[in-house]
């Protein structure tokens, strides 16, 4: 059955108040107050991450206009369609773009969107099971794809993922698991280990063994490639360990947006350094990113990294996301059962 709108809909608002505070709750809010697009969606899940958090707290990097409603993430139903592309009934995909930070995202009953930030659900994954992945998994076989882009293969050598515990860290394991390569987890949490090895590490190194602040412009080469979700120094150190003509992939900065380094990893080494962006990646590169994700790069045990709250309760994964205390994913609960 086709589901239809209502006159309003329930959202996780942000708002300021008249002294310059944020304040952030779930309302109802009149259909109306949606932007304009072409494609309706009823959201089914949506999902948490670092980005949502900041949005969540009015984050003014994030957050452009109050009141705002996060979410970088939604899938659900179409509602209804304007676009000959889409139809009431569809299972559909919508991450990235402006979604969740110029416009109202996806902690809501409903989002609207054009057209062309909305992917088809494809076969093999579930709506839950994509806001599992959401933008972290996204993120994830992104990088994964630029290593093999850059002739990183299974069996090359030992790749190192950094952050190995949080959304994307978890799901490039898993993936590159899948995928044969020897994985190498960075994380400073030791109850987490066990986890990891689960996940598909085969070696567990902790976050200060990545952490060289020397001046040292090359360090002893030992990995084919990394995943880096943290940036800064962590970034540095895994650039000049790398072997000759390996690959990283950086999508993260918790760590911090400058990067201490010397030319000498990449002319020296040969080492490519590549930039992955996942709010604006092109059309054609996104479904085949979502496709490789629904197949064959689909990790086991997915629903295991799963932590599900329905809207109400979101606040708390917001604070102990903000203060590293997550590990996998949360997945938001957006239609009351």
């Amino acid at each position: 059955m086709t589901p239809m709108p209502t006159d309003t809909f329930r959202c996780y608002l942000v708002r300021k108040t008249g002294n310059d505070q944020v304040e952030a709750g779930v309302e109802q809010r009149p259909l109306r107050d949606l932007p304009p697009g072409d494609v309706l969606i009823r959201v089914e899940y949506s999902s948490l991450n670092y980005k949502d958090a900041m949005a969540a707290t009015g984050h003014p990097g994030i957050v452009k206009a109050f009141p705002h409603v996060p979410g970088i993430d939604a899938a659900g139903i179409v509602a209804e369609s304007s676009n000959a592309n889409f139809k009431p009934g569809d299972a559909v995909i919508t991450t990235g773009h402006e979604l969740g930070v110029e416009r109202w995202g996806g902690w809501a009953e409903f989002v609207r969107v054009p057209a062309e930030w909305v992917v088809p659900l494809p076969e093999g994954l579930t709506l839950e099971e994509s806001m599992i992945l959401g933008t972290a998994g996204f993120t994830a076989a992104q990088c994964v794809h630029a290593l093999r882009h850059n002739g990183i293969e299974p069996g090359s050598g030992p790749v190192v993922v950094t952050g190995a515990t949080g959304g994307v860290g978890s799901i490039a394991v898993m993936v590159l698991a899948r995928l044969g390569y020897e994985v190498v987890a960075v994380s400073g949490k030791q109850e987490r280990h066990d986890w990891l090895r689960n996940l598909g590490a085969r070696r567990i190194i902790g976050r200060d063994e990545m952490h060289d602040d020397s001046s040292r412009p090359l360090l002893k080469s030992e990995f084919t490639g990394g995943i880096d979700t943290v940036g800064g120094q962590t970034l540095s150190t895994l650039i000049r360990r790398v072997r000759h003509r390996g690959c990283v992939a950086n999508c993260g900065v918790v760590g911090g947006g400058e990067l201490p380094l010397t030319v000498y990893p990449f002319i020296l080494r040969g080492i490519t350094l590549s930039g992955i962006d996942s709010a604006w990646c092109p059309d054609d590169r996104r479904a085949e990113i979502w496709r490789l994700m629904a197949g064959e790069w689909k990790p086991d045990g997915l629903k295991e990294l799963a932590i599900h709250v329905p809207l109400e309760e979101i606040g708390d994964p917001v604070d102990q996301i903000l203060r590293g205390q997550i590990a996998g994913r949360v997945v938001a609960e957006l239609q009351r059962s």
